[in-house]
């Protein structure tokens, strides 16, 4: 049985997020809850909620074991971008984009 959670409009670039999200993908829960641990990047924790949050799902769901599940499926899109403008001298300007990112969690069970 596969159980989802969905982070939508979270305020980092995918770009960030994807560095964390290829390392644990493919591993089982409580190994990619270690990695996210002892890394020092700030969307380690949100990533560790996420996950919590599926395994969360996959209780109600009523999985036999939810802490050995596999994280079969972790993608980072990207959401919205917010425009922003910075004054520069003489009278320009520069554009500042502030990315988001949608994360979708996929767990499966271990066969």
């Amino acid at each position: 049985m596969d159980v989802k959670a969905k982070l939508r409009y979270f305020r980092i670039s995918p770009r960030k997020a994807r560095r964390l999200v290829n390392l644990i993908r493919g591993k089982q829960v409580e190994q990619a809850l270690i990695v996210l641990k002892s890394m020092p990047h700030a969307v380690a924790r949100t990533l560790e909620k996420l996950i919590r949050s599926a395994v969360a799902n996959a209780e109600q769901a009523s999985v036999r074991n939810p802490e050995e599940m596999i994280i079969s499926k972790m993608v980072v899109d990207p959401g919205p971008t917010m425009k922003r403008m910075m004054p520069r001298a003489q009278g320009r300007a520069n554009r500042i984009l502030k990315r988001t990112s949608h994360i979708t969690v996929v767990l499966k069970e271990n066969d």
